[in-house]
């Protein structure tokens, strides 16, 4: 196989180039919402426009996942990454400099095309490089890299705009950018030769094991996403937390997924995916359980340190056993943006669904309906076929 004949320089190239690129679009992601006051107030938006503009880069990503997948599965890895700095680059530059709503709102979908291209791309390239036993291990490195990103976006955009200006934030992230640029350009090792796509998604989609990889990694993402949107206002009107207090509490679980993530990517190459899993789903369960009965700011930060380690544990194996179950077929890409289409359906999901059942059942009994939900996630998990390789 491909993967397991490449060097140890091209093993750390590849890990060095998607690493960089996973924190440059998170940082930039995370910059938006201490900046949306301030863009509301040059460009006059009503809070409709603020959604819209908030929403549009997931929406772009949804809309050029599956295509970035089978070009990258036809392809290779390398034009894909050099052409998403293209957009990458269009992004930031619009976001320091545009005049109107309507190239601001460009700029954020360019931004979620570009990071389509960086995930689906990004992730196969190190499926290409390292084998099996160390798949886990790889991609949680990176996914590290991206919590990283994400603790350091909004208290970067926050400082910048309070002592400068969104310009000169953005010209900051500029170099940054050119950072990644260069490391693409000069450190993307060739593409080993792998197999043309033969798998295409209609035949992924009839996969059992697709398809209970790729939702247990929905779910994971649901669970932070569920808790972002019912959990502020309890923890403001019952704990009395101030914005302060409430934003550390998400810095914490932001933290624990970015140091447990490469500890479970690494049981995941020693072990399988299915035991992290599983625990996941039932610290999940337990935790959604819980939600209505935390007491105490060392008891909330404590809870979402829990839920940070428990996101990784859901999210990290995913991609590894994916990779592992469809070694050889060329469909890395296609996989790949099926992990990211589930993720961003349960960023989007998870809190209108979490919200819908707190205000119809109360905060109690509509996360005990959740937590219902990843306890029965558990059977259709039981029944799925190993994939292939140790993770």
């Amino acid at each position: 196989m491909a993967s397991t004949r490449t060097g140890r320089s091209d093993q750390r190239a590849a890990l060095v180039v998607v690493g960089l690129a996973f924190f440059t679009d998170t940082v930039v992601y995370g910059m938006l919402p201490p900046l949306l006051p301030e863009y509301a107030r040059i460009h006059a938006l009503d809070q409709t426009r603020l959604g819209l503009l908030f929403g549009s880069y997931a929406g772009a990503l949804l809309l050029a996942t599956l295509p970035l997948g089978a070009w990258v599965d036809r392809s290779g890895r390398r034009g894909p990454l050099l052409f998403g700095l293209i957009g990458f680059g269009a992004a930031t530059s619009l976001f320091a400099f545009a005049p109107s709503f309507p190239l601001l709102l460009l700029a954020r979908v360019l931004q979620g095309i570009a990071a389509a291209t960086t995930w689906v791309a990004g992730l196969a390239l190190l499926a290409d490089h390292f084998p099996p036993g160390q798949r886990g291990k790889a991609m949680s490195m990176v996914f590290a890299c991206n919590n990283l990103g994400l603790l350091m976006g909004p208290a970067f955009a926050g400082f910048m705009v309070k002592y400068w200006s969104i310009r000169a934030a953005f010209l900051c992230v500029a170099g940054l950018a050119a950072l990644d640029a260069l490391a693409r350009v000069l450190l993307l090792p060739r593409d080993p030769q792998h197999p043309r796509a033969r798998t295409g998604y209609l035949e992924l989609l009839k996969d059992r094991t697709v398809l209970v990889y790729a939702g247990t990694m929905g779910m994971g993402a649901a669970l932070g996403a569920v808790l972002e949107a019912v959990l502020p206002l309890r923890l403001d009107h019952e704990l009395g937390m101030g914005p302060v207090a409430i934003g550390l509490a998400f810095t914490a679980a932001a933290l624990a997924s970015m140091v447990t993530s490469p500890l479970v990517g690494h049981w995941t190459d020693r072990r399988a995916a299915a035991e992290p899993l599983r625990l996941g789903l039932v610290l999940g369960a337990l935790l959604l359980t819980l939600t209505a009965f935390i007491r105490g700011q060392a008891g909330v930060y404590l809870f979402m340190f829990a839920v940070g380690g428990t996101c990784s544990l859901l999210m990290a194996p995913c991609g590894p056993a994916l990779a592992g179950h469809v070694e050889g077929k060329g469909a890395h890409g296609s996989v790949f943006s099926l992990l990211n289409i589930t993720f961003s359906i349960g960023i989007m999901a998870g809190p209108v669904l979490g919200s819908a059942l707190a205000d119809l059942l109360g905060l109690e009994a509509g996360m005990a309906v959740l937590a219902a939900g990843f306890a029965a996630y558990l059977l259709p998990l039981a029944r799925v076929r190993r994939p292939s390789g140790p993770g």
